[in-house]
């Protein structure tokens, strides 16, 4: 298949015009289109221009209020809340970067928990700023039930994923995203549109049987938690802390059956960022980078982020990675 490259700042144009030929206002299409790009241009395409026509469909189909703006509740202590009011968690975050950034400055740590909020993209996006400004940060969001409990049969969990990244000093920031299924959702659909089988473990069908076909989980189905009891647990957390915590609802409780064509679960997500220098500390960074490399000394090749990194330099060398068909698909929303 033929690559085609394209200046990321081209992308994000592209991606902010068709958010806006869907009635979103500029100041949102900005958020959800560098967003979207980033994920492109890293090499994350299960969540990248892929996403699109998903993201058209939820839109046309009257789900949620993703023009809205979010509503700030700053509190006097560590946490703050914020209403998206069925608008777009990464614009929410945007919104309260300001005062969280102060509160994480002045206190050491500070905490942000949003509710009413719509996230149909990786988080690493979320979490990685904050390492490059010499901040840690850990993240989790909840979806749309799609992952059952170890033996079940009926989705309980989303694909509930999380993200951390900190600094390393010498190094790009150390960030990694992980799904607490067994696989992301996107991924399964791109494994479908491929024609391609799922790894063994994966998923299961309407009757809780195992499967690898990856129509049958979209379709009646569902898909299984990493690691049996241990992702479910960690599942389950995040159901608490993105949902029960910020008080969105849970990913059981999203209900589009009146809205179709909507694909974007509409819960709620946690974020806690912490500064390794609060009270004049110091060495936070090199330990870090002297833990990777202890790691990679003992045959771990590859750390997370590592291919991210290295597909972003070429992409800012060559532009971002597209097929004729990407582009073709872009065309018709714009």
């Amino acid at each position: 298949m033929t690559e085609i490259r394209l200046p990321f700042s081209e992308l994000v144009e592209r991606l902010s015009a068709i958010f806006v030929k869907q009635g979103l206002p500029g100041r949102v299409a900005s958020v959800l289109a560098t967003n979207c790009a980033t994920c492109q241009r890293d090499g994350a395409l299960s969540h990248g221009v892929f996403r699109i026509p998903a993201y058209v469909s939820t839109l046309q189909s009257g789900w949620g209020s993703p023009a809205a703006l979010p509503e700030i509740d700053p509190g006097e202590g560590a946490l703050i809340r914020v209403d998206a009011h069925g608008g777009f968690a990464q614009v929410a975050l945007e919104e309260a970067m300001p005062l969280l950034r102060e509160r994480v400055r002045t206190q050491g740590v500070a905490a942000l928990a949003i509710r009413n909020s719509q996230h149909f993209s990786a988080i690493w996006p979320d979490v990685e700023p904050f390492a490059e400004e010499g901040l840690m940060a850990l993240s989790v969001v909840n979806s749309m039930a799609v992952v059952v409990p170890p033996g079940g049969k009926t989705p309980v969990f989303g694909t509930n994923p999380m993200a951390f990244a900190c600094p390393r000093e010498g190094q790009a920031p150390y960030v990694w995203d992980q799904a607490s299924s067994a696989l992301a959702h996107g991924d399964v659909q791109i494994a479908a549109r491929e024609g391609r089988a799922l790894e063994p473990g994966c998923g299961v069908d309407a009757e809780g049987q195992p499967t690898t076909d990856p129509e049958v989980v979209l379709n009646g189905g569902a898909l299984l938690p990493f690691g049996g009891y241990k992702g479910a647990s960690i599942a389950m957390t995040i159901e608490i802390l993105a949902a029960a915590f910020t008080g969105g609802a849970f990913s059981t409780e999203v209900d589009w059956s009146d809205h179709p064509g909507a694909k974007i679960p509409l819960t709620g997500q946690f974020l806690l960022v912490a500064d390794p220098a609060y009270g004049g500390a110091t060495g936070f960074g090199a330990r870090v980078a002297a833990l990777s490399d202890t790691v990679r000394a003992a045959g771990q090749e590859r750390l997370p982020g590592d291919r991210r990194h290295r597909v972003r330099a070429e992409a800012l060398e060559k532009g971002v990675a597209l097929t004729q068909a990407d582009l073709d698909m872009l065309a018709e929303y714009l």
